[in-house]
């Protein structure tokens, strides 16, 4: 089989890519990014590259603490080369748009034709979540998307080496992802006839799982395992929370038949739900075709028990590992229906055919799925519905800071400690000390030599904790006002002094 994808899907990635990128690199430009989390990767990062520990200030514990995410250490090499968070988000864009070549090399591998497969390629890259997560600031897991898709792919090629490489590399980009990898080995093993590869994911899923909760995560951050808190109905750790959640059925049950719940799966399979009407024109069966979303089981169980909204939404991260298992279902569907030789619907047109339904005599116009234009333009219109472009424009009321805000960053012209807001942290964290407004107390500033607030358009959980802390400096004699304008402000310790700049 041809891995190499044609010309045109070759140009989709980098297009993709540059509008990825872009769209991100302008989120930032505007102050929309956050310390919470491209500040937090980039302070890691940028104190890997300088061999530094990399403990992360927001957080106030080593990296690996966070997720096991040792993935991240290679990319200090491209801040060995120049230190800038332009990085972070260059390789999020092309590991987003990149998941778009084994999609089309998996969906020809089913036997779809090249329209198809390009068409779903296309899908693929117009999914809400891709978009949505590549402006979300920066993220290990999206490293691991494209290496999903790969080791499936080399699954059923049969190659072992790359599907190890693929796995392993998937484990070190966030610990929760040992789970999907877990359900993995569940799936090759039990019904894909791939039993060495699916005994590979399994065993490697369940070792790490254990290892980073039982022994990683609480060595290096002192703590249980990062969410924890968002199941607290059932344990305080990881592993009261799993006994918990076979021994308090009624409340699991009560979280996943809640209309929240269908609300989030709804909105989950919308984008792909065209796959399935193929299936229904031919009167097959859809079940059967629905089994590779098993590795998804456990995804889509965090998210649904968590007590966290923000863990059902397409704008984050959360549902990232079900969208490899999504197409890989889609693909399924089409390549089941185009194996049909015995149609139950009469194609009208390219366009428009004719859903029987025999059980009550019905024959309903719906449009040809088969089609690649009207896959295209229906992932088209699910994307304007729920991409988060409207977020970048959403930006533009902070424009009249903007270059004030410019300025201010060039007043912080040493590597110490710096006390800010969410909004601003991610410009400041090529240093040690970086924290935001709620980490530390008003009177205990003595690890910070600057404190950097932008008072008319400030993050919202800390807007009145800004103001106090502004006016409260105003007063300290070891403070001085070394720059304002627009209501952007920098103050900084008399020893540190600079002419101040009042406009």
């Amino acid at each position: 089989m041809r891995l190499l994808p044609p010309l045109i899907v070759s140009r989709i990635i980098i297009l993709a890519t540059l509008i990825f990128f872009i769209c991100s690199s302008l989120r930032h430009a505007f102050f929309y990014s956050t310390g919470f989390d491209l500040g937090i990767y980039d302070q890691v990062v940028y104190l890997i590259s300088q061999g530094e520990s990399p403990i992360s200030s927001f957080l106030g514990y080593h990296h690996l603490g966070n997720h096991a995410a040792w993935a991240v250490y290679p990319l200090g090499l491209f801040y060995m080369i120049y230190p800038d968070v332009h990085w972070l988000l260059l390789l999020q864009a092309i590991c987003l748009a990149l998941g778009s070549w084994p999609t089309w090399c998996l969906a020809r591998l089913a036997g779809l034709n090249q329209g198809q497969a390009v068409a779903i390629a296309i899908s693929y890259l117009l999914y809400p979540v891709i978009f949505n997560l590549n402006l979300f600031d920066f993220h290990p897991e999206v490293m691991a998307l494209p290496a999903i898709l790969g080791a499936i792919l080399a699954a059923r090629l049969k190659r072992i080496f790359w599907f190890c490489i693929a796995i392993i590399w998937v484990l070190g980009c966030k610990a929760v992802l040992s789970l999907t990898v877990a359900f993995i080995g569940v799936w090759l093993l039990a019904f894909e006839k791939r039993k060495f590869c699916g005994l590979i994911a399994l065993f490697l899923g369940i070792l790490w799982f254990i290892i980073v909760t039982q022994g990683i995560i609480p060595f290096f951050s002192g703590e249980e395992v990062a969410g924890v808190g968002r199941y607290s109905y059932l344990g305080d750790s990881v592993g009261e929370i799993i006994i918990n959640i076979f021994l308090q059925p009624r409340a699991v049950l009560g979280k996943i038949l809640s209309w929240e719940t269908i609300k989030y799966i709804f909105l989950l399979f919308l984008p792909v739900i065209w796959g399935i009407f193929p299936l229904l024109q031919t009167n097959k069966a859809v079940l059967p075709n629905l089994i590779p979303l098993i590795p998804t089981i456990p995804t889509i169980m965090l998210n649904v028990l968590s007590e966290v909204q923000f863990q059902r939404s397409l704008n984050y991260q959360y549902s990232l590992p079900i969208i490899s298992f999504l197409f890989l279902t889609l693909i399924s569907c089409l390549a089941a229906a185009s194996q049909t030789e015995n149609q139950s619907t009469k194609i009208e047109s390219n366009w428009i055919v004719k859903l029987e339904i025999p059980k009550f005599n019905l024959r309903l116009p719906i449009p040809n799925f088969q089609y690649p234009r009207i896959v295209i333009l229906w992932s088209t219109l699910i994307f304007l519905l729920f991409g988060n472009v409207a977020s970048l424009f959403s930006s533009a009321r902070s424009f009249d800071t903007l270059p004030a805000t410019n300025n201010a960053i060039t007043y912080v012209k040493t590597k110490g400690g710096v006390l800010t807001d969410n909004r601003l942290a991610p410009h400041f964290t090529h240093r040690s000390i970086v924290k935001l407004l709620n980490q530390t107390e008003p009177d205990n500033l003595d690890e910070f030599d600057y404190v950097v607030l932008n008072l008319r358009h400030p993050w919202p959980d800390t807007e009145e904790a800004g103001i106090i802390l502004s006016k409260n400096l105003q007063n300290q004699e070891e403070w001085e006002l070394s720059y304002q304008q627009n209501d952007v402000i920098v103050f900084q310790r008399r020893e540190l002094k600079t002419p101040t700049i009042e406009l």
